[in-house]
This record gives C-alpha cells, sequence and structure tokens, in this order.
C-alpha cells in the first residue's frame, strides 16, 4: 500500500480518545440537576409505592403535589422563553401554558378531595383544566417539528398525524373506548367526558410519533426530553382512562409518580439538557438524518398505522364481536390517507429523480467541463476517479491514472510533507477544519514535473482533490524572489542577501571557524569614468567586473554587489586551526582578486578603461555578529582608500577605535564655535626685499575643552559636515575682519590673507552683498583683505567664479592663488580667473634647496607670475636656505617658520611694532634690543 494509502487506510491514534469535553456536552451542573431529578423522582415514586404513610398525606402529595410539579414545569418554560428569544420560544411558551393548566386542574382536585374532603364532581373547573392540557401540547409540538418545505409536505404531515392518531383510534376504541362509550346509565355528557380525555391523549401521542421522525435539529437534546415528558404524561392518563384502573384509582397511588415525572422532566429540558450551537445543529445535520434505523422507522410509519388499524378490526373478529361503525369508518379514513399519502410521495419521488437527474447532469457538466483536476482516492491510496481536465492538466488520460497510486505520481521530494499534511488533516474535527490545502510536484505525461495546488475534503473514509497547475504562479514567484534578492543589473546577490549569508556563515556547524572572512571592495576611478563617458559605459564596467569577481571566488562562496561601485565576497572557512596560514591564504586571494579587478576593461565601441580597487578584510571572530563583521571590512576598506587607493588592507582593531575617536571628535565640533573654543592665529607674510611684514594669513586654532590644540588639518579632516564647515567659514572671514580694523585703527595697517575655497565662493549662502557690508560694517580700508583661492576641484565653473572674484576686486579685494605647483592647479585656471597675487604651493618649496630639477620648475613658474604682473608668496619657508634660493630665483613674499609661526593677537602687535624679520644673506638691522623671532614651533594660544 501506498504511503497517502496507509495515512488514509489508518486510524487517527487518538480516534479512542474521547478528549476534552465537546462543545454542548452536560457539564457538573447539569450532572448535579439530573441527580437531583432523579432523586425527587425516586423519593415520589417510593412515596406513593408506601401510602405516604396516611391517607391524608396521600391525598395531599397526590393532588397538590403534582399540582407543584405541573407548576414548576410552567415556571422553568416561561422564565426560559423570555430568556430565549429564538425560533422555539413560541413551543416553551405554549408549554408553560399546558403546564400551568395540569397545575390549575390538580389544585382544584385537591381543594375538592383535602380542603373541602368531598369527592370530586363529574363535572367541575378541573376537568376544563386537564382538557386545556393537551390542545397548547400539541400546538407547542408543531411548532418544534421540522417545517415542510413545501405544500406537499404539510399535507403529508397532516396524513401522518392522522395515520397514527387513526391507527391509535381504532385500536383504541376496538379495546376500550367502544365499552366506555355504551355503558348503560351513563350520560351522554360523562361519556363525551370520558372519550374526550384519550382522544386528545390520541392525538397528542400522535404528535409526539411525528414529532419524533420531523423534529428540527436545533436544540434537539432540550425536545427529545420535552418529548419524552409528554409520552410519559399521555401513558398516565391512558392508564387513567381505562375502566379497570379508573375504577380503583385514588390520589397519591403508584399512578401519580408517573406524573410528577413527567412534569419535572419538562422543567429541566430547556435548562438542563445539552444544546448545540447552530452552527454545530448544521453540522451535524448530515450525519443524524442519514441514521439508518431513524431513516427506516420514518418509511415505516404509515405502514405500521395500517398494521395497528388492521390489528384492532382483527380483534373485533377475534372476539366475535360486530364490528363497530366507528372502527370501519375509521379504519377506511386510514387506508384512504395512506393511499393519498403514497400518491404524494410517489409524485414527490417523480420530481425528485428529474431534479436529481438535472442536478446529477449539471454536476458532471461542471466536473467534466472544469479546468480543475477532481480526483477520488480510495482508503487504500489509489485513484478511482479522475476527472477529464487531466488530459489537459497533467498531460495524461483519466483512465490513465484510474487505479493508480497516488504516492507514484508525487515528486518524491514532496511526498513526505503530503503524507504528515494529510495525516494532520485527518486527526483533525471535521467541523473545524473540513478542508486543507497541498502543494507539491506532480508527474506529467510530458516526463516533467509540474506544480500543483490541490483542496482536499474528507469523503467517505477517502479523500476528494481539487487540483489545479500552479507551475506558473510558482515560476513567477520564484522570480520576483530572485529579483528581490539580486542586483538588477549584475545578478549578485545583493546586500539583503549578502548579510543573510555571512549570518548563516557565522551560525550552525561554521560557528567556530575563524577562517571565514568577508571582504569589502571599491573601484577607485570608477566615478571619473561616469562622468567622462556616461552611465551606459560605468554599467558596462560594472557588469564586467561583477563577472571577474564571480569567477574569481570558489564554488562555495559569495559575491555581491551591495551598490554603486561597491561589491563584496564571503569567503568561507576551510576548518582549519592555522589561523596565520588562512590569513595568508585570504591576503592572496585579495591580491589576486585585486589585480583582476585593475586589469583594463574594453568597453564597447573598443574604448579602454582602467580604474584601481581598494579591499577590506575582515575576519570572523568569536562574539563577531554578522553586522560587526561587515562594518569591520567596511572600515578595512576605507583605510585602503585613505592609503591611497589600490591595495588590500586587514582590519585591525585600531581602525574602529580610530572612528571612534573622530565621531566623539565631530561630535564635539558640532559645539566648538557656540562654546567659544575656536582662537584666531595669524603668520606673517615677510617682503624677502626688505624683511618687513607685507601681510598676515588667518588661520583658526581649536583649543577643545580637554586642552587640546587641533589643527585645521586635524578637525577639517574629522567632519562632512558641510553646514559646519560654512558656519566655521563665517566666523573665520567675520573675525579676521575684525581684528583687521581695529589693528588698522591704532596704526597697523596690514593687509589679512584669508583662505576661502572656490566652491565656498560660489555658494548662495555667502553672498557677495555679506561681504561689502562686513567691510564696510568694521570700515576695513580697501586693499587690506586677501582672499587666497584654495580649490583645486576641475569640475568648478571657471565662468562664474570669474565674475564673483571679479565683483570682490572691485570691492578692493586682492585674490591670490593659493596652491599653485602642486599638480592640481589647472593653468587655465591663471590664465582667465582675475589674481593678483601667486601663492607657492610647499611641494615647490620644500626641495627646492636639494633638488636641480626642482629649482627649474620653480624658477619657470616664478618667471610666468612675474611676467604676468603677480606678486608671489612661497608658503612653508622653514629654513634659511630655503630664503636664499627662493630671493634668488625672484620671490618677492614668503612664509613659514624661517620668520615666524602663527601669533596669538597679542604677540602679532609687538611683531607688528618691530616690523622687520632679518633676512639670511642679508646685513641684519637690529630692531632695539630684540633678537629675531626664529620659533619652531607655533605659539601657544595664551589661555582666556
Amino acid at each position: 500500500m501506498s504511503a497517502p494509502g496507509t495515512v488514509l487506510a489508518r486510524r487517527p491514534a487518538d480516534a479512542g480518545d474521547p478528549g476534552p469535553p465537546a462543545p454542548g456536552r452536560p457539564g457538573a451542573g447539569a450532572i448535579l440537576a439530573q441527580i437531583g431529578l432523579a432523586l425527587l423522582c425516586a423519593g415520589y415514586t417510593t412515596g406513593a409505592s408506601l401510602g405516604w404513610g396516611s391517607p391524608e398525606a396521600a391525598l395531599f402529595m397526590g393532588d397538590f403535589g403534582l399540582s407543584a410539579a405541573a407548576l414548576t414545569a410552567a415556571v422553568s418554560c416561561y422564565l426560559y422563553a423570555r430568556r430565549h428569544r429564538d425560533s422555539a420560544r413560541p413551543a416553551w411558551l405554549l408549554f408553560a401554558f399546558s403546564s400551568f393548566m395540569a397545575a390549575a386542574g390538580n389544585a382544584v382536585w385537591g381543594w375538592y378531595e383535602v380542603v373541602l374532603r368531598t369527592e370530586v364532581p363529574d363535572f367541575s373547573v378541573a376537568n376544563l383544566f386537564f382538557l386545556l392540557f393537551a390542545p397548547p401540547a400539541i400546538v407547542g409540538l408543531l411548532v418544534l417539528a421540522k417545517k415542510p418545505a413545501n405544500r406537499a409536505g404539510w399535507v403529508c404531515l397532516a396524513l401522518d398525524t392522522w395515520l397514527i392518531g387513526g391507527s391509535l383510534l381504532t385500536l383504541s376504541w376496538s379495546l376500550a373506548l367502544a365499552r366506555t362509550a355504551h355503558v348503560e346509565g351513563e350520560s351522554v355528557a360523562r361519556a363525551a367526558l370520558s372519550l374526550a380525555y384519550p382522544l386528545l391523549d390520541i392525538v397528542l401521542v400522535s404528535m409526539v410519533l411525528v414529532l419524533h421522525f420531523r423534529r428540527s435539529h436545533a436544540n434537539r437534546s432540550a425536545t427529545n426530553t420535552a418529548i419524552a415528558a409528554l409520552a410519559l404524561t399521555v401513558l398516565c392518563d391512558a392508564l387513567f382512562t381505562s375502566p379497570l384502573l379508573r375504577e380503583n384509582y385514588a390520589s397519591g397511588q403508584l399512578l401519580d409518580a408517573g406524573w410528577f415525572a413527567g412534569s419535572l422532566l419538562l422543567a429541566y429540558a430547556p435548562w438542563g439538557a445539552r444544546r448545540l450551537p447552530d452552527a454545530a445543529a448544521a453540522a451535524r445535520d448530515p450525519g443524524l438524518d442519514s441514521r439508518p434505523v431513524a431513516g427506516s422507522l420514518a418509511a415505516l410509519t404509515p405502514y405500521l398505522a395500517a398494521a395497528v388499524c388492521t390489528l384492532g378490526i382483527l380483534y373485533n373478529v377475534v372476539e366475535g364481536r360486530r364490528v363497530d361503525r366507528v372502527v370501519v369508518l375509521t379504519g377506511c379514513a386510514v387506508v384512504l390517507a395512506l393511499v393519498v399519502r403514497q400518491g404524494i410521495m410517489l409524485l414527490d419521488n417523480i420530481a425528485l429523480t428529474h431534479e436529481l437527474a438535472h442536478k446529477e447532469n449539471h454536476f458532471r457538466s461542471l466536473v467534466q467541463g472544469s479546468s480543475d483536476v477532481i480526483m477520488i482516492a480510495a482508503p487504500n491510496g489509489r485513484l478511482h476517479y479522475v476527472s477529464p481536465a487531466a488530459s489537459g492538466v497533467y498531460g495524461r488520460d483519466a483512465d490513465e491514472l484510474i487505479g493508480t497510486e497516488l504516492a507514484a505520481l508525487i515528486h518524491p521530494e514532496d511526498l513526505g510533507a503530503v503524507v504528515h499534511e494529510v495525516r494532520r488533516f485527518l486527526a483533525a474535527s471535521p467541523a473545524e477544519e473540513p478542508t486543507t490545502r497541498i502543494e507539491c510536484r506532480f508527474r506529467s505525461g510530458r516526463g516533467n514535473w509540474l506544480n500543483v495546488e490541490s483542496t482536499v475534503n474528507r469523503h467517505q473514509g477517502g479523500l476528494i482533490f481539487n487540483s489545479r497547475d500552479v507551475t506558473e504562479r510558482v515560476r513567477l514567484q520564484a522570480q520576483l524572489q530572485h529579483n528581490a534578492e539580486h542586483d538588477p543589473l549584475t545578478d549578485l546577490p545583493n546586500r539583503a542577501l549578502f548579510t543573510r549569508r555571512v549570518r548563516q556563515a557565522l551560525g550552525g556547524r561554521r560557528a567556530s571557524d575563524s577562517g571565514t572572512a568577508v571582504l569589502f571592495i571599491d573601484l577607485d576611478g570608477f566615478k571619473g569614468v561616469n562622468d567622462r563617458l556616461g552611465h551606459q559605459a560605468g554599467d558596462e564596467l560594472l557588469v564586467q567586473a561583477a563577472r571577474r569577481l564571480q569567477d574569481s571566488v570558489r564554488a562555495g562562496d559569495t559575491a555581491a554587489r551591495l551598490g554603486g561601485d561597491e561589491f563584496a565576497a564571503l569567503i568561507l572557512g576551510d576548518g582549519g586551526r592555522d589561523r596565520a596560514a588562512r590569513r595568508d591564504q585570504v591576503q592572496e586571494i585579495a591580491d589576486r582578486l585585486r589585480l583582476t579587478l585593475s586589469r583594463p576593461y574594453r568597453l564597447d565601441g573598443g574604448q579602454e578603461v582602467r580604474v584601481a580597487a581598494s579591499i577590506g578584510v575582515a575576519f570572523a571572530e568569536p562574539g563577531v555578529d554578522a553586522g560587526d563583521l561587515l562594518r569591520n571590512a567596511d572600515l578595512a576598506m576605507y583605510r585602503a582608500k585613505a592609503a591611497g587607493k589600490d591595495r588590500v588592507k586587514l582590519y585591525a582593531p585600531q581602525m574602529q577605535a580610530e572612528v571612534v575617536r573622530r565621531t566623539e571628535l565631530a561630535a564635539r565640533l558640532r559645539t566648538a564655535l557656540h562654546d567659544g573654543e575656536f582662537a584666531l592665529l595669524h603668520q606673517p607674510v615677510v617682503d624677502l626685499a626688505t624683511g618687513r611684514i607685507a601681510a598676515v594669513s588667518a588661520q583658526a586654532r581649536w583649543r577643545s575643552t580637554q586642552g587640546i590644540l587641533f589643527t585645521p588639518a586635524e578637525y577639517l579632516r574629522v567632519t562632512d559636515d558641510g553646514e559646519r564647515t560654512a558656519e566655521l567659514g563665517r566666523w573665520l572671514l567675520e573675525e579676521a575682519v575684525e581684528q583687521a580694523a581695529e589693528r588698522a585703527g591704532i596704526g597697523h595697517r596690514t593687509p589679512v590673507s584669508i583662505r576661502v575655497s572656490a566652491r565656498r565662493l560660489l555658494d548662495r549662502s555667502l553672498p557677495l552683498g555679506s561681504v561689502e557690508s562686513l567691510l564696510t560694517r568694521h570700515g576695513l580700508p580697501s586693499g587690506s583683505l586677501i582672499v587666497e583661492l584654495a580649490d583645486s576641484d576641475p569640475r568648478i565653473p571657471l565662468d562664474e567664479l570669474e565674475q564673483r572674484l571679479a565683483v570682490l576686486r572691485r570691492l578692493g579685494v586682492r585674490i591670490a592663488l593659493d596652491g599653485f605647483g602642486s599638480g592640481h592647479v589647472a593653468v587655465d585656471a591663471l590664465r582667465r580667473l582675475p589674481v593678483d597675487i601667486l601663492k607657492l604651493d610647499r611641494g615647490l618649496v620644500e626641495g627646492v634647496v636639494e633638488s636641480p630639477r626642482l629649482r627649474k620648475i620653480t624658477r619657470g613658474v616664478l618667471r610666468i607670475a612675474g611676467e604676468l604682473g603677480m606678486r608671489t608668496v612661497a608658503d612653508g619657508v622653514d629654513v634659511p636656505e630655503q630664503v636664499v634660493a627662493l630671493r634668488a630665483m625672484g620671490c618677492t613674499h614668503a612664509q613659514g617658520m624661517a620668520f615666524s609661526g602663527p601669533l596669538d593677537e597679542y604677540r602679532l602687535r609687538r611683531a607688528l611694532v618691530r616690523d622687520e624679520y632679518p633676512l639670511p644673506g642679508a646685513v641684519p638691522v637690529p630692531v632695539g634690543n630684540r633678537t629675531p623671532i626664529r620659533s619652531n614651533s607655533e605659539t601657544p594660544v595664551p589661555p582666556t
């Protein structure tokens, strides 16, 4: 037997376990009520059997005891009807009225026997109350009955009632009622009253029997209990009306115990009986209607009624009596009702047959025309029905699949999951889980596997599979999943998938493998390719780089694109213990990968471009998670770029410490200006012809609250906050102009130079009007401000920059071109921009004494400046030999440690009073008794 067949054939392991109480099962309170009810009935029965100890007690219990029990039933049914406003509410109200009539009748009976101590008259109010007991109960049973669906159903209900009632009337008339009706000396009224009780009881019994087969499924247990209570009452009435018992009856006898129990049972019916919710009752309907015993008895009811009627007639014949006209008329009416009922049933069966054939044809057309495949698996796991849609979906005829084991059609990798789901589904409750869904691969007639989704239902111990082909949907979902985890340009894993694989590599069986490494790769020079050749060429370069990266890693490793020109690689460890050898191996892989990515790229059109690769490497360490490992590799990659690019750097713990330090420094820098931690220093610019101070260069210094003095190169490198840099630039400009104006006010009209980037000059946040208003507000004389242009970005638009500088010159601001000779300032800027001063870069000055080639280059630059009519300033002149060499080449001005370092305001004013520095190779000119300032270190800022 196949695996699914084994599951279908076996019973759930917990089938015999009753489990927890089902919804609606009697609880502890109901069980206690049932015990109490049984004890009361048993006590009353015992008392009635023993005569209650005295005739007076017997009369009291036989009359007022029954009245109290019936009143209890009336109150119980009435309270239940008030609390529960459902479809059965009128029935319980009618039962309450019926019980109240019984209570009133017994109370009147007790009034005569117990209070008045007289016999009950033949005609009294008690008779009226007792007669009114049956009609409300009959109507109540009709309310509880299952309503017929059509007119024919109502007719059949009436005929069934008459069949039962007529047959019982025939039998009871033959046995006892005829004798009661013909008693000599008895009045007609008394005879009619004697017959009224049994006739009403016969109608009530008929309704009880009919209701037993036609009762509604809602609140079935309460209905059954009420039927049992009324049946017990009718049985006692029937015994009471028999001449034998009636002549010897006295209140308090054993017969009263039946009425007592019937009243208490009716009182208990609506509350203590188990009630199912509507949904649960609806779910149980098919099972309850399909009980074979109940269905057979319902079908045999008319014939049993006819048999009872025939039995009554035969009794008269056997006794040798003349057949009574009542028996003949009743029997004929019963036979006629039976014929009419069978005729109606025949017509109804014909209509049902036509309807069934129509629905069957309709169902067959739906099944055969459906695009879904419907399969029915027998309990042994074999298919015994397959719809014709199988040929279109599976490529196999339905006849070919019938008789095939279901396990033979399911992919072996999916079979275990299918068996598990089927087993779980069969063990679940049908009411809670009527269906389930299964998705697996199914063998088709074309030799391939199809992704099939099936809705599974139970069917006579087996299963019904409603299956559809979802191969395209699964393929689309797989494609969407792939797109979500891969880079659309290079088809390499993206950052999300790469991070997940790193996390997987650091967990599981590789958790202790320290040989696992992550490589972060950045393509140096890629931005230039994009700017020069366009984004299409850049994309093509990225595709080729991704292909080279993918070909360079092993099959189990992962290459990914993180975004832009950043790539990454996950190199899994080999489980070895030699960490040094593993590091050397990964270093070799990274170097080989760097060389591979740095080879020339040939793009469409035959153009060849080059980029370099900066690679950072980080190894897995105990306690380092995926996020930390990726961050470490990223830090190592940025260290490789900062060290000159096109190299490999391994992560070291001090890299993280440096990042933390720079982050903290940047955070303190944000509040340093507002806290007054910045100071302004000035370095003299000396005229190499006279030794006098021709200008001063303003420089900012930051002394933090911790007492550390930072130079601009240090604190500007730690922040990429453009707004903070702009704020510092504004402070430097305003402070330098204010202090220059104060010095000019006491006679020191020395110009001040301020370094401003070209990008800052073009920034709209620094309008030229603000510079003009600043000069006007402080009264700085014309020519006292020098702007050193300190930006070498070739992308700066020279036309706009030229216009800006021309406006500044009209305001009396002189322009200096800073850093000339470093290789970054274009000659085109020197040709086009309105420049007054050319400032030589430190690179030309440092080696001018030792290098003949550098002397020629510097001499040529100075000659160009002289021919253009510009003053020249050499920056970074630190030794006397440089002063001599530069003056010999024609340099006009210099600044550096050969003359003075940056000075605070107090020492600057002292230097301006002296206003002369000795020049190497010239006759020294004494200035008072002071010696020349030749400090080799920066002048510290005095405490404020």
